[in-house]
């Protein structure tokens, strides 16, 4: 039980005097230690720092960089056309990075001199020690020269000037980093770089404003160029549209001539056509008429013929059966007609006699009414003969012409 209480007991006291021993040094801190004989060890964190109490002193400070706002106003060394200081006032807000130094000697000097002043303290005192060199600095360079304008001036020492040439940082970082340093080593901090968020003057301001009415000149400019480039592009691309149209118009009209002119030369096509049909039907009428009418005029001399020919040979006939009646019944047969057609015929003759003046002059020793009685009878025998054949001649039907009343002429 004994050895296990003493086992237990170093168990338990070994890692209390360890940690009583050895003291957690966090990241962004430097622990200092020290001894009894004057030795300073310093412990950067993370890590552990040796620490023996009674024996040992530690003390912690921030190992982290230190931001400082910085609102520097003065006047820059500009001079005038005829070599007389022509200061222009300026104003510089800007941003400094300073910390610890990398030497433990920097380290202790911090330690000592700056973080044992309150944090206050500390603030107002960077503030002011940068600010007093950035007047400084304004004082040593033109206006010009705080916009980034690099080449040494006359009041630039030799090693700033070196500096500058070799430095790509802003020329008034670099008067500022190399004219403080040694303030800042006295104080065991270091510069690391500074920041130019803006300058400004009432140069720079009417600069800017001039640069601005410059730019939006410049923009109008352009936008007005390019209103006309697209104006110019627009009628452009009009005027290639109307010539199309206008082409095509042309075009157009061309195809509707050359249609006119071929539905022109249809219709004359048709036309002649039609007049050769027409022409050819005409003269097929034509062709067909003359036909008919030779062909008609044929038929109807044919018949005619024919007709002739028959009352010819009717005629004929009759004065044979009538010369044969003659011959056979002599006088009788003449009588017996006259006796029949006298009731036709006497009222035709005592009218031609009442009408008619007859002179009757004789010569043969008879008397005149005898001689006219003659005549008139002859001339009823002709008339009577002349019907009889007329009646036995008529093949049509027909009835016999009538005689006219108008009396022969003596």
């Amino acid at each position: 039980m004994v050895i296990a209480i003493v086992i237990v007991a170093v168990v338990l006291f070994i890692p209390i005097l360890i940690t009583r021993f050895l003291r957690t040094v966090e990241a962004g801190t430097i622990r200092l230690v020290s001894w009894l004989g004057g030795t300073t060890r310093i412990y950067k964190g993370p890590g552990k720092a040796f620490e023996i109490p009674l024996i040992t002193t530690g003390t912690t400070i921030p190992a982290k960089v230190i931001n400082i706002d910085l609102d520097i106003a003065d006047q820059t060394a500009d001079v005038g056309p005829n070599g007389q200081p022509r200061p222009i006032k300026v104003r510089v807000l800007a941003s400094a990075i300073v910390s610890v130094g990398d030497s433990n000697e920097s380290i202790k000097t911090a330690a000592n001199r700056f973080f044992a002043m309150p944090v206050e303290t500390q603030t107002n005192t960077l503030t002011d020690l940068l600010t007093s060199t950035g007047r400084r600095a304004i004082n040593l360079l033109h206006h010009d020269e705080l916009f980034n304008a690099k080449g040494p001036t006359a009041a630039v020492t030799a090693d700033l000037a070196a500096a500058l040439a070799n430095d790509d940082d802003d020329r008034l970082a670099i008067i500022i980093k190399s004219s403080c340093s040694r303030e800042l080593q006295d104080l065991g901090l270091l510069f690391n770089s500074l920041n130019i968020k803006s300058v400004q003057s009432e140069v720079a301001e009417a600069r800017r404003r001039q640069s601005a009415v410059e730019a939006k000149a410049n923009a109008d400019i352009v936008q007005a160029d390019q209103e006309r480039r697209a104006r110019e592009a627009q009628l452009a691309a009009e005027q290639a549209v109307n010539d199309k149209e206008r082409d095509l118009s042309e075009r157009k009209a061309q195809n509707a001539a050359v249609v006119a002119d071929a539905e022109a030369k249809k219709q004359d096509s048709l036309r002649g056509l039609r007049e050769a049909e027409l022409r050819a039907t005409q003269i097929a009428q034509a062709t067909a008429d003359s036909e008919r009418k030779k062909i008609d005029a044929a038929a109807s001399a044919d018949a005619e013929a024919i007709r002739l020919r028959t009352v010819a040979s009717a005629q004929a006939e009759a004065i044979r059966e009538v010369n044969k009646a003659v011959a056979e019944g002599g006088n009788a047969y003449l009588l017996l007609k006259q006796l029949e057609m006298l009731p036709e015929i006497v009222p035709h003759i005592a009218n031609a006699l009442a009408q008619a003046k007859i002179v009757t002059i004789s010569s043969d020793g008879k008397s005149a009414a005898n001689g006219t009685t003659d005549q008139i009878t002859s001339v009823i025998q002709t008339v009577l003969a002349a019907q009889l054949v007329s009646s036995n001649v008529n093949l049509g039907g027909n009835p016999p012409p009538r005689q006219s009343n108008k009396p022969p002429q003596q």
